[in-house]
């Protein structure tokens, strides 16, 4: 019966992987470890020229799931408008969470991440470990906005920027 189950991904779709965030699914391939074949997604990170194998039966389990809807997407932009909030906690505390956030795999909390650790010119410099993080998500938000969108990246990044500075003004 689970052997003829359609999966709900197929080759050259687009996939968000938590800890990696938008692959695309190269192909389907049966391998066969200690005795048990078991059956993987082949996803290919291009930007971190990486690919990696996930067992088709695991994927969901492990959160990987299909790119946010355009629905999502506009609501991950009204986050990044929203008003930063910033916890009084301890910085390490508060790096954890936020790591949780972008490795998640989900586009809101991402996008709260952003929205958290945004800083413009006149605001104090961000350290080393918090513009890590900022990065990390700002990549993953436009990652996932360009492939909803259709791929363009600079477009993707022009877009969030804008709305980044804009909840400036």
């Amino acid at each position: 019966m689970s052997k003829t189950k359609k999966s709900e991904f197929s080759p050259n779709d687009y996939v968000v992987y938590p800890a990696h965030g938008v692959g695309q699914i190269m192909s389907i391939e049966e391998q066969e470890i200690a005795g048990i074949t078991l059956e993987l997604f082949v996803i290919s990170f291009e930007k971190d020229k990486m690919t990696l194998r996930v067992p088709t039966n695991k994927a969901t389990e492990i959160g990987m799931r299909s790119l946010s809807s355009p629905d999502v997407v506009s609501q991950a932009m009204k986050t990044l408008k929203g008003k930063a909030k910033v916890k009084r906690a301890m910085w390490s505390r508060r790096a954890q969470e936020y790591e949780q956030k972008i490795n998640s795999g989900d586009l809101i909390a991402i996008a709260e991440v952003v929205r958290d650790l945004h800083r413009t010119d006149d605001q104090r410099e961000q350290s080393y470990s918090e513009r890590q993080l900022y990065e990390a998500a700002l990549e993953r938000l436009t990652r996932e906005v360009a492939a909803v969108a259709g791929g363009d990246e600079v477009a993707a990044a022009k877009k969030v920027d804008d709305v980044l500075v804009s909840r400036a003004a």
